[in-house]
C-alpha cells in the first residue's frame, strides 16, 4: 500500500509540472475586471503556504484503493503545484486521479455543469465528458439529489467544490443532496475541503424553516463562517438531512490557513462571479437577484455594480448596459442603458451591507415592482426582510433583528470547527 501511494503521489507530482504549460481554459478571466482593476487596499494575496485538502493526496488516495470513485465537481477541482495556487499552475482534480489510475465510475456535476460553462439556472444536461469519455451526471434541474440508480457500482464519493460562504450559492445544497443519496444507499462520501473566502464573519438573516428551497436548506445565516468540510460534518452531526439519516463522512482538512486568512481564489467559482471583488461583495449584492435591479449581470463586473434604467442619473451615475455574455446568455435590462453605482474600490467587506439595497429601493420609481417576492424571500430565507425595507427601517434596525438567529448558530457552529 505504501509503495503504491508513494508511486502515486510521485505520478501527480510529475504530471503537474509537465502539464502546468498546457493547461487549457480561460487562465484570465478571473483576474480581468473590465478595465478597471481593484485598488491594491482591495486585491487578496495568494498564500502559497496553504495546502488545499486536493492537494493532500496521502491522506484520501488510500481510501480509494481498488475503489469505483464517484466524483462530485466541478471546474474548481484542482489540485495545484506545491509553490502557486493558480488555474494555469494545476490539473482538474479528475484528470489527475484518471492519470494516476484511480478508477473513477462516474462524475456528477452541479449547477454551471462540470466544466463550469454553463449559466445560473440553466438546466444541465446529462452526457460525456469529451476530455476523459466519463459518464457526466447532472444535480441541477429536476434531478438535485443522486438516485439509487445513478450511484449503482459506486464504492465511495469525492466531493470537491470550491465554496464562497453564502447560504444561497448552490454547491452547500447539492452537498446536502450528495450526503443524503450517499447515506440511503450506504456509500461513504469524503469532502477535499478548500479555504473559505467569505469565512470571516457570520452575518445576514437565518433562514426559516417554512422558507427552505435550493437557496437555502437548513436554519443558517446568509454568511456562515465554514469551511465546506466543516459544513459537511455539521449537516450530519445536527442530524439535518432527511430522516435523520447520517454519512459515513470524511474530511480532508486543509494546511495552514485560518479564517482570517485572505484566499485568493484561482478561478472563477462559478461564471458570474469573476474576481475576489465580486466574491467579497456577493453576499451584500446577491440580494438583488430576487428583485428588479441588475447586480452586473451581462458585463464583466457581476457583483461589483449595481443599477436599473429608472434609477436617478443624478444620484447613479455609473451608466452601463447588460449584454449577453459567457454566464449569462439574457441579462435582466438586457440592452438597456442603467444607471447604477460602481462599488469595484469598496473597501472589504466584513459584513453584509444592506445600505445598497435599501437605497435601490427608495430609488425605484417602481415600488410595487421592485421586489419579485418569491424569489426575494427565498433569497432572504425570510418574509421579514422585504417587509422591514417596505416598512422603512434602517439597515441598523434591521440588522438588529439578525442578532438572536446568529448567536444560536455560533453555538451550533463552534461544535465542528476544524481551525484556527
Amino acid at each position: 500500500m505504501r509503495l503504491i501511494l508513494f508511486k502515486n503521489t510521485l505520478f501527480l507530482t510529475l504530471t503537474l509540472l509537465i502539464s502546468c504549460a498546457n493547461t487549457g481554459g480561460d487562465k484570465t478571466a478571473f483576474a480581468k475586471a473590465e478595465s478597471k482593476q481593484p485598488t491594491t487596499s482591495n486585491v487578496v494575496v495568494i498564500d502559497s503556504s496553504i495546502t488545499v485538502g486536493a492537494n493532500r493526496t496521502e491522506l484520501y488516495l488510500p481510501l480509494l484503493v481498488n475503489k469505483n470513485v464517484g466524483v462530485v465537481t466541478n471546474k474548481s477541482g484542482l489540485i495545484f503545484t506545491e509553490t502557486l495556487h493558480t488555474e494555469a499552475q494545476s490539473t482538474h482534480l479528475v484528470d489527475s486521479l484518471l492519470s494516476m489510475g484511480v478508477t473513477i465510475k462516474k462524475v456528477f456535476s452541479p449547477e454551471h455543469g462540470f466544466r463550469g460553462n454553463v449559466d445560473a439556472g440553466e438546466k444541465v444536461k446529462d452526457g460525456k465528458d469529451p476530455k476523459t469519455g466519463l459518464n457526466i451526471i447532472s444535480l441541477y434541474g429536476k434531478n438535485k439529489k443522486p438516485t439509487a440508480q445513478q450511484l449503482e457500482g459506486v464504492d465511495v464519493l469525492l466531493f470537491d467544490i470550491q465554496d464562497v460562504g453564502v447560504r444561497f450559492y448552490t454547491y452547500i445544497s447539492t452537498l446536502t443532496y450528495v450526503m443524503e443519496a450517499a447515506a440511503e444507499s450506504g456509500i461513504p462520501v469524503i469532502v477535499l475541503d478548500r479555504p473559505n473566502p467569505n469565512a470571516h464573519y457570520i452575518d445576514g438573516p437565518t433562514l426559516e424553516k417554512e422558507h427552505t428551497s435550493f437557496l437555502g436548506m437548513h436554519e443558517i445565516p446568509l454568511v456562515y463562517g465554514m469551511t465546506i468540510g466543516e459544513y459537511a460534518k455539521m449537516v450530519n452531526g445536527e442530524g439535518w438531512l432527511k430522516d435523520k439519516v447520517t454519512v459515513d463522512l470524511t474530511v480532508i482538512p486543509l494546511k495552514n490557513w485560518s479564517y482570517q486568512k485572505k484566499y485568493a481564489l484561482p478561478t472563477r467559482p462559478s461564471p458570474n462571479l469573476p474576481n475576489d471583488k465580486s466574491i467579497n461583495l456577493y453576499p451584500s449584492l446577491g440580494f438583488f437577484e430576487g428583485t428588479t435591479v441588475n447586480a452586473g449581470r451581462g458585463t464583466e463586473m457581476q457583483f461589483q455594480i449595481f443599477g436599473a434604467p429608472d434609477f436617478p442619473k443624478e444620484h447613479f451615475s455609473f451608466l452601463y448596459t447588460p449584454q449577453p455574455n459567457f454566464g449569462s446568455k439574457s441579462p435582466k435590462h438586457k440592452g438597456v442603458t442603467c444607471n447604477g453605482k460602481d462599488l469595484r474600490d469598496e473597501a472589504y467587506m466584513n459584513t453584509v451591507n444592506l445600505e445598497w439595497l435599501i437605497e435601490a429601493y427608495a430609488a425605484s420609481s417602481k415600488k410595487d415592482a421592485f421586489f419579485k417576492t418569491a424569489s426575494f424571500t427565498l433569497h432572504a430565507g425570510s418574509t421579514q426582510l422585504q417587509q422591514d425595507i417596505e416598512a422603512g427601517y434602517t439597515f441598523k434596525e434591521i440588522k438588529r433583528k439578525w442578532l438572536p438567529g446568529i448567536e444560536r448558530f455560533k453555538k451550533i457552529r463552534s461544535k465542528y470547527l476544524m481551525y484556527e
